[in-house]
C-alpha cells in the first residue's frame, strides 16, 4: 500500500509541475529536492552547517539528480537519496563551494 501511495504522490507532483512555467517547475523541484536532502545531510554529515551545505548540494546537482531528489521528497528519503547526496558532494565544484561557503559558516559557529 505504501508503495502505491508513493507512486500516486509522485504522479501528483508531476501533474502539478506540468502546469507550471519552466522557471516555476525548477523552483518547485529544487525546493522539493532540498527538503529530501535536509534529513540526509543532518544524519549523514552531522556537524556541518546545514543551510550552506544544502545550498552547495542543490546548486551543483544536475537536472536528473534534482528530479530524483524531488521524487524522494514525496515518498521520503531512501538509500538512493543518500547516494545522490554523496555523488553531488564528491563533485569538485561542490567541494569548492563547501570550502568557500560551508567552512566559514562552520568557523563562525565554532567561534560563537
Amino acid at each position: 500500500m505504501y508503495r502505491l501511495n508513493g507512486h500516486i504522490a509522485v504522479l501528483a507532483l508531476a501533474g502539478t509541475l506540468s502546469a507550471c512555467s519552466p522557471q516555476a517547475q525548477d523552483e518547485i523541484a529544487r525546493s522539493a529536492a532540498r527538503s529530501a536532502l535536509t534529513p540526509v545531510v543532518a544524519d549523514t554529515f552531522p556537524g556541518v552547517p546545514l543551510e550552506p551545505t544544502l545550498d552547495c548540494l542543490i546548486d551543483n546537482a544536475n537536472a536528473q539528480q534534482i528530479r530524483a531528489l524531488a521524487a524522494d521528497a514525496v515518498i521520503g528519503p531512501t538509500e538512493s537519496t543518500v547516494q545522490i547526496a554523496r555523488d553531488i558532494a564528491s563533485k569538485p565544484e561542490t567541494l569548492r563551494c563547501l570550502a568557500a561557503e560551508g567552512l566559514p559558516a562552520l568557523m563562525r559557529r565554532g567561534g560563537s
